[in-house]
């Protein structure tokens, strides 16, 4: 279980790098003109993936597990690849990736990197590690409860990023929406 937790605590880490690159893009957006959609289902993301952190760590806690799933290596394996998938987002969107919905005037649809495959690889990590990471542990109700209230949130959350980058992007010839 140790090592589960020191997963866990870089997995902490790696979210509290993602603020901090997200926070510096948000300024550097909102200095070209930036403007920022949806900010009335930011803090509800906050309180979740904050509360499924904090499950992942309290749940196996609680139920007073001594050792890891039988196959918490290829769970492991996933949420590696997860934290991979969302810095390779990262970097193929530069400073237009944010963990907000901002779109800057003059910016164009990605097309690169793992845009080229799905129009929202983040999202598709993080639900697969919404599964994967708590798996670890055994964490099935942490697993579950995230995983439902993650799939309304990214109901909505989806909704408000295509609306505003199909309204950004109306006249894109290729009517591509990708890059969010």
């Amino acid at each position: 279980m140790r090592l589960y937790f020191a997963l866990l605590a870089a997995t902490v880490v790696e979210r509290l790098l993602e603020v901090v690159t997200s926070y510096s893009n948000a300024r550097w957006s909102f200095a070209r003109g930036g403007r920022e959609l949806g900010r009335e289902h930011f803090p509800a993301m906050v309180v979740l993936h904050s509360a499924f952190l904090l499950g992942c760590a309290a749940e196996p806690w609680l139920a007073g597990r001594t050792e890891l799933a039988s196959w918490a290596p290829l769970a492991v394996a996933a949420v590696l690849g997860c934290h991979a998938v969302r810095w390779w987002c990262i970097a193929t969107l530069g400073r237009h990736w944010n963990t907000r919905v901002i779109v800057v005037p003059g910016m164009v649809p990605s097309e690169a990197g793992p845009y080229r495959w799905l129009a929202h690889p983040n999202y598709a990590a993080v639900v697969v590690e919404g599964i994967a990471l708590p798996a670890i542990a055994g964490a099935w109700i942490t697993a579950a409860g995230f995983t439902v209230l993650n799939a309304l949130l990214l109901r909505r959350r989806i909704a408000v990023e295509d609306a505003a980058l199909a309204d950004l992007f109306a006249g894109d010839a290729n009517g591509s929406t990708r890059g969010a």
